[in-house]
């Protein structure tokens, strides 16, 4: 009986433990000591996020600056709807991805095709099913992107921007072409860059630094996707049972040491150079005018889930967008 007493003590303290440090971890904790990214190195997140939310719009009237437009019917499932926009006034060739569409089995299943350690690729790991529909979108539109920057005197930047699952897709396309440049005719390293928004963890924590100078993520504070290290297919087959993974998550916690799960080279993470952009303060109401912090973090990226009303609504694009934008107004000054 006193064992059994005993080991239910050892399981409330635990319990306890873990929810007190989940209660009292806000997301501008996972920067504090970063510094303050400058409005030059920021300036293209905004003007990209509204590229994103044209793949959003359903009734676009195409432009001429937009050179093509593919929706699900066209991807056939093996790539989010994308659109490759030419842009003259800041010499850009824009690759952009939508995100998750919650109403498409085919982006469930992209996201679901992995396991811990499946896939190997450039001496780390990354996440399967978005490196096939990386490779699937390189076969597209390799040529299209080839002749584009040909065509305006390969002069041009090539920008590859993504939003949530589509994230994921355009890092690991970007690590193929940095690795296979004549795919692009021969395209120099400094004129590749990828802007990754509210990111999906797609490759490990090797992979992450190692391309951190032609990867950029944009996460807004407590954003939950970045911070999701359970594998997705556990959480997506526990959605009805949300108490038993919250249980489970916590006995992994406290027993668990942080050190030996950061050391895991399966383990996957957001990619790249990390802006963290920070807009509210523990225990004080409303939002404050924003400050992005930047920094390219070697021991852990967005570890813990944050408890926040505002996990979810920090996810959306339009959110990042006009707080994005807020933040660049607000550095300007």
């Amino acid at each position: 009986m006193s064992v059994l007493c005993g080991a239910e003590c050892v399981m409330v303290l635990g319990c306890t433990r873990w929810l007190w440090r989940r209660c009292t971890h806000v997301g501008s904790d996972d920067s504090d000591s970063w510094p303050l990214a400058t409005p030059d190195e920021f300036d293209p997140v905004p003007r990209l996020c509204r590229l994103i939310l044209a793949v959003y719009e359903p009734d676009l009237r195409i432009p001429e600056c937009v050179v093509k437009r593919v929706s699900y019917e066209q991807t056939l499932g093996r790539a989010p709807p994308y659109l490759i926009y030419l842009d003259h006034q800041h010499r850009d060739i824009v690759l952009a991805v939508r995100g998750l569409n919650l109403v498409k089995e085919s982006d469930y299943e992209l996201l679901l095709d992995n396991k811990l350690g499946m896939q190997m690729f450039d001496g780390g790991y990354v996440h399967h099913g978005l490196l096939k529909s990386a490779v699937w979108l390189l076969n597209q539109e390799g040529e299209t992107l080839k002749r584009l920057w040909l065509d305006n005197g390969a002069r041009y930047n090539m920008v590859f921007v993504g939003h949530s699952l589509g994230s994921g897709v355009v890092s690991l396309l970007t690590v193929i072409l940095v690795n296979h440049r004549d795919l692009l005719g021969g395209i120099p390293r400094t004129k590749i860059c990828c802007y990754a928004l509210a990111p999906s963890r797609c490759m490990s924590l090797n992979l992450a630094v190692k391309y951190a100078d032609v990867i950029h993520s944009v996460v807004l504070q407590d954003d939950f996707l970045p911070r999701t290290a359970t594998p997705l297919e556990d959480i997506f087959k526990s959605i009805f049972c949300l108490p038993c993974l919250l249980f489970l998550v916590c006995l992994r916690d406290t027993f668990i040491p942080e050190g030996r799960k950061l050391r895991d080279p399966r383990r996957l993470y957001a990619p790249g150079r990390m802006y963290h952009i920070v807009e509210r303060k523990f225990c004080r109401c409303g939002r404050y005018p924003p400050e992005v912090r930047t920094a390219i973090p070697v021991d852990g990226r967005f570890e813990h889930i944050v408890l926040s009303c505002n996990a979810t609504s920090d996810h959306g694009i339009i959110w990042i967008e006009r707080e994005a934008q807020k933040a660049l107004e607000v550095s300007g000054t």
